[in-house]
């Protein structure tokens, strides 16, 4: 009798032990979600939910398993209460600005994004899906404020230059729009924007020198910051090799004839984590070899490709340095005008 309950204990505690937890079930229905399995991904979820049912994590997961679903009415029973409670995670509203944006629920959706701001003011990535709001409902000027507050608040994310990039290229501000694409394209390098804000960038130094013959003859009203004038001053000490027609070769030397001049005055340039980075890729040799990534395909894919198959050691020395750092504007260095 005694050996039979011992071997009853042991199977108990085996079965007891055997089961998963929590985070080992999120693991789980995470693989299903990436796999495209969701109906497994919200089984797994809501069996791990019976054991910590008032985890954020697992609930934002099942409200965005049901999004994915569409099963929206599901996502919003389970996202609402979410929204009221003091724990609610910068995801929580991230995936609720998603599910709101589905069902077009405009109004619910802003007086949400306002109330996610307030509780998380240095959180690019709500500016960013915030202003993605209000360019859908084309409000242009509200969008482009809240992608500049996100490049303020928070300039390590990506997202907002990218948005701001695609704003200022279209003809409005073609300075700005030339820095925010490449450090778009430095911060998401292999991202399937990056070949779209690639093109645009050589379309905007384009634009930009056409500005600069238009700015000769009639001078812009609009006030500029110091470093807005300082840039614009330099880039445009090279006009003369611009007009004779814009391809990958000269702006590579309009670009290192503009760091050569950048860095090289008596009095300390004003700091810009972009151009410390190419005065790093010239002291060793590898600026041509950005270049090339940078505007060779937009420009034209054969002589590109011709190039690399010519220069394949140099490509080979930029692809090694630029897999091996990390690309991030710091704080402090947002120097534009209102």
């Amino acid at each position: 009798m005694r050996i039979l309950l011992l071997a009853l204990l042991l199977s108990t505690q085996m079965l007891t032990t055997a089961q998963p937890t929590a985070v080992q079930l999120r693991e789980t229905a995470t693989d299903f979600l990436r796999q495209g399995d969701i109906s497994n991904a919200i089984l797994v979820l809501s069996r791990a939910i019976q054991q910590e049912p008032r985890s954020m994590q697992l609930l934002t997961d099942l409200t965005y398993a049901y999004y994915l679903q569409r099963d929206f009415a599901k996502a919003i029973e389970t996202m609402k209460p979410l929204l009221d409670r003091e724990d609610a995670e910068e995801r929580t509203y991230q995936v609720a600005g998603n599910v709101y944006r589905s069902i077009q629920e405009m109004t619910l959706c802003d007086k949400m994004f306002r109330r996610a701001l307030k509780r998380f003011p240095q959180s690019g990535a709500l500016y960013s899906e915030y202003g993605e709001v209000m360019l859908e409902q084309r409000k242009l000027e509200d969008a482009i404020g809240l992608w500049e507050k996100g490049i303020q608040a928070d300039p390590g994310y990506q997202g907002n230059y990218y948005h701001a990039a695609r704003y200022y290229l279209t003809g409005r501000d073609m300075l700005r729009g030339i820095l925010y694409a490449e450090i778009y394209v430095n911060m998401d390098s292999y991202s399937a924007r990056t070949p779209e804000i690639k093109a645009l960038l050589l379309e905007g130094y384009k634009n930009f020198f056409v500005e600069v013959v238009e700015a000769n003859r009639q001078p812009p009203t609009k006030k500029k910051s110091a470093f807005e004038e300082s840039f614009r001053q330099a880039l445009a000490k090279q006009l003369p090799l611009a007009t004779l027609g814009l391809n990958v070769d000269r702006l590579v030397m309009i670009r290192t004839r503009f760091i050569l001049d950048w860095f090289g005055g008596d009095n300390d340039p004003i700091p810009y984590r972009l151009l410390d980075h190419h005065r790093q890729l010239l002291q060793e040799g590898l600026f041509e070899a950005y270049n090339h990534w940078l505007f060779g395909a937009s420009s034209d894919v054969m002589q590109y490709q011709n190039w690399v198959a010519l220069h394949t050691t140099e490509m080979n020395e930029y692809s090694t340095f630029q897999q091996n750092r990390v690309f991030r504007m710091p704080t402090g260095q947002y120097y534009f005008s209102e």
